[in-house]
């Protein structure tokens, strides 16, 4: 059963590289413009596959309040939260508080889907928070910032991060991975188009559509919208429904290497000694947190 894993490495890599598409755009346009280009993009290439028969989806009849619960907190709640929260505070702040997703994750996932760690596999997460910390601190010390409704925003985001992981988790008995990224694209869509729309009221539609002339942001509009969100949220509920919600969640920390490494390799910053330790300590706890997986409680 190694394909979810698979897919998850190649997921979280796909959401690594996404930071400098990202950082590149907003040079030219508003976090919620560039919001609303990638999950209108995204609503419309994956409508157009399910037009062409290359995927199926089938929501008549279905639970869908629960799916649009699950849209709720990813990726509306999700990003709103670590917007503001990244605003607000520092950096190494930001990074630390959304390390904590895994642990999150796992005190959910135990909860609700009775998938109990093994206290290994909780020493293998809190490792993994640690090379985190390792390489977003740049192997110092933390400041506060003194920002309290930015730390509660990032604990916000951290929280709707975890909630969606559960649920993706539960919902996969009843839903398919596409019928779940149908849906959170659709949502995404709509309501980050909404907000785009109320930012720019003074624009005519033909000046926001002359932003995409920019090669940083319709560069970062189709990475984002095709890659980093079809093929990564398809890839995510996927690995979720194969190997659980704990399991699935510590990968995410793999994206922090991946933009440390694109971050060296394509805009030459620096590597120093903290991201090697901290790169070393996520694998780490990448393999452990997989190798002593949580025991199912009946």
């Amino acid at each position: 059963m190694i394909r979810p894993y698979l897919v998850a490495v190649l997921t979280e890599s796909i959401f690594g590289f996404s930071f400098i598409f990202t950082k590149g755009a907003l040079d030219y346009v508003t976090p919620h413009q560039l919001l609303a280009f990638r999950f209108i993009t995204a609503a419309m290439v994956l409508t157009l596959l399910c037009s062409l028969r290359i995927f199926k989806i089938n929501l008549k009849n279905r639970p869908l309040g629960r799916v649009l619960l699950l849209a709720m907190f990813q990726p509306v709640l999700y990003f709103i939260l670590e917007t503001t929260g990244i605003n607000l505070t520092t950096a190494s702040e930001a990074g630390l508080m959304i390390a904590l997703i895994p642990v999150f994750v796992t005190m959910l996932a135990a909860l609700f889907l009775k998938e109990i760690p093994s206290p290994l596999q909780m020493a293998s997460i809190l490792i993994s928070v640690l090379g985190v910390g390792f390489i977003v601190l740049g192997g110092g010390r933390l400041t506060t910032s003194g920002h309290t409704w930015g730390l509660v925003a990032l604990l916000g985001a951290v929280l709707s991060a975890a909630i969606f992981t559960t649920l993706s988790r539960w919902l996969s008995q009843h839903f398919r991975p596409v019928e779940l990224t149908f849906v959170m694209m659709w949502a995404g869509a709509i309501f980050f188009g909404g907000l785009a729309f109320f930012e720019a009221q003074n624009l005519t539609p033909t000046q926001i559509l002359a932003l995409l002339q920019y090669k940083e942001v319709w560069t970062a509009v189709l990475y984002l919208g095709i890659l980093s969100s079809v093929v990564a949220f398809f890839g995510m509920n996927y690995f979720i429904a194969k190997i659980g919600a704990a399991r699935s969640a510590v990968f995410a920390n793999l994206a922090t290497i991946v933009s440390v490494a694109a971050g060296i390799g394509l805009r030459g910053e620096p590597f120093y000694w903290y991201h090697l330790v901290g790169g070393v300590l996520i694998l780490l706890g990448v393999a452990g947190t997989n190798r002593f997986g949580p025991r199912s409680r009946s």
